[in-house]
């Protein structure tokens, strides 16, 4: 859970980094960017601008303060525009260059992956190698499992043993195809040769072997 408030907390502070914005659309962009929308409530939310705004790392942007509709006329409530303190920004940019273990983690990795832009390709390389390392750790644990236990379980388990292995395999090599990527200079998504295209979708393994 702590990794998850430090990623959140990063978001928060990555997202105000591009504009002022209230809680209602902070919340409506974290869940867009970052495919928080079964986590990510309110209760999630306010908390953590409470603390970052202990911290002196947001403020209330008083001038973009809108009210809230039917609020009516006379003691109409505010809705409170949040943006960043020169100590907010210098804190997000310490937590760009961030690109230990921490940052390849489940929870950690998307964030750092939504701002990339914003860092150099040096760091860039680095967690994606951490988090392909983080991915292949875990592939090795699940293949031996496999090996051990798919002749004493179901084939509905086995089918989702199966799934979650592929799913793994899958992001190992997009990483891979990512790190290539920066290494050679290219852009995310740019055209790639023929032959790296076939020898993607050659790439498969069985989970069962």
């Amino acid at each position: 859970m702590a990794n998850r408030g430090a990623a959140l907390d990063m978001a928060v502070l990555g997202l105000l980094h591009e504009s002022p914005m209230h809680g209602y659309e902070l919340r409506k962009r974290v869940n867009a960017l970052l495919g928080w929308g079964r986590v990510l409530s309110y209760g999630t939310l306010y908390p953590c601008l409470k603390q970052l705004l202990r911290k002196g790392l947001i403020e209330p942007d008083t001038a973009s303060t809108t009210p809230v509709e039917g609020g009516g006329l006379t003691g109409r409530r505010a809705r409170i525009v949040y943006q960043l303190t020169a100590e907010g920004k210098e804190h997000f940019v310490q937590l760009l260059g961030h690109c230990g273990p921490s940052a390849w983690d489940d929870d950690s990795f998307g964030v750092h992956f939504a701002f990339f832009g914003r860092t150099d390709s040096q760091t860039r390389v680095r967690i994606l190698e951490g988090r392909r390392s983080r991915l292949e750790e875990r592939l090795d644990g699940v293949r031996l499992a496999l090996s051990r236990t798919r002749e004493r379980v179901d084939s509905y388990t086995l089918e989702l043993q199966r799934h979650g292995l592929e799913s793994v395999e899958r992001e190992v090599r997009w990483l891979t195809e990512l790190i290539d990527d920066e290494r050679s200079g290219r852009s995310p998504g740019a055209p790639q040769s023929t032959n790296r295209g076939r020898a993607s979708a050659r790439h498969r393994t069985d989970p069962t072997t």
